[in-house]
């Protein structure tokens, strides 16, 4: 190996689940189920919103921000993970692993920050309901939701951009094997064999500036909810006030509770198996756009009429065609039934 190549790795090699090797087909079937789930449901949450002008609303248009997030993480891990399960291709290139890791980091803090972003606005509408319909109109969404978009992304980008400038200086003289089947900053740095202190700091000055800053505006987000539903006097009100966010709540466990882990695991768990780290990372990147397309069209009812709405026609049309059909098999039936008795 070339001292170019210590320098600055031409490839490294994806890895499989420990263990799992020999049965890379079978293992590549619910991999790509959650995938194919992943995908349609958030597609589908995304044309059902589009459709049904009643949707257009603060809260759906967030869910329509979060639906574009978790596809561009399933997106930004779908190519070489099933390459690698399915083709055994197990290159990545420098640059591209550096571009997936961007793609993957980034659309995971725009997901926190969409999350962060809902819970607010469930705040709002629980807390004073007359003055959040005033604020957030219809005419006046269209103006404030790319605004808020192009804030987060532009505050992203901005964070992340460093940290490939900082990841192209070390020299990788250790393995060129990743602990994943996809390109992450934690892993990128175990890697180098340079000292990496001020590319370990950063990513956690970034960790703490976008998932802890929005996790903690969540929690401060819950306690003001708890408080403001505690306080109204109707009981009937009271009950029904925590099913506007008994979603979002169950969006955000099953977000942030993985990424904790895996942060947890990065940084406290080196003598932790390799399987660890594989499992975390997965159920990470994989779980919550799964899940959350599935929560977020069984609990809201607007959702789900809207899908229904959506089914409704293409499946009537289907039933008048085979009852159709039906209806023409029993009259040819009942026809060479009556010519049989006629010549009889």
């Amino acid at each position: 190996m070339t001292i170019s190549n210590f320098l600055t790795p031409s490839t490294f090699l994806l890895t499989e689940i420990p263990g799992m090797e020999s049965g890379n087909m079978w293992l590549a079937i619910p991999f790509c189920c959650m995938y194919v789930i992943s995908i349609l449901g958030n597609s589908a949450i995304l044309f059902v919103i589009k459709a049904e002008h009643s949707l257009h609303e603060p809260m759906y248009l967030f869910l329509c921000m979060l639906a574009i997030t978790e596809l561009g993480v399933s997106l930004s891990t779908f190519p070489t993970a099933l390459s690698m399960m399915l083709f055994d291709s197990r290159k990545i290139r420098f640059d591209a692993c550096l571009a997936q890791m961007f793609f993957i980091h980034c659309f995971s803090i725009l997901d926190s920050e969409v999350l962060w972003a809902m819970a607010f606005d469930c705040f709002m509408a629980i807390y004073n309901p007359l003055q959040y319909a005033s604020i957030l109109t219809n005419p006046r969404i269209p103006v404030i939701e790319p605004t808020h978009v192009s804030g987060l992304t532009v505050r992203s980008i901005s964070l992340l951009l460093p940290l490939l400038i900082l990841l192209k200086k070390p020299s990788f003289c250790r393995s060129h094997v990743l602990a994943h089947s996809f390109c992450l900053h934690p892993n990128l740095l175990q890697l180098p064999c340079a000292d990496i202190k001020v590319n370990s700091m950063y990513g956690l000055f970034v960790t703490l500036a976008t998932f802890g800053l929005d996790l903690l505006s969540i929690i401060l987000s819950c306690v003001m909810i708890i408080r403001t539903v505690l306080s109204i006097t109707s009981k009937e009100e009271r009950l029904k006030a925590p099913n506007t966010c008994l979603s979002h709540i169950c969006a955000v466990l099953i977000y942030y509770i993985p990424m904790i882990g895996l942060s947890m695991v990065y940084r406290f768990g080196e003598l932790a198996s390799p399987l660890i780290h594989v499992l975390m990372a997965n159920i990470y990147l994989l779980v919550p756009p799964v899940l959350h397309p599935i929560i977020y069209s069984v609990k809201p009812k607007q959702i789900c009429r809207g899908i229904h709405k959506l089914l409704t026609p293409r499946r009537t049309q289907k039933t008048q065609e085979v009852l159709h059909m039906v209806e023409q098999l029993v009259n040819n039936s009942l026809d060479t039934l009556h010519s049989l008795l006629s010549s009889i």
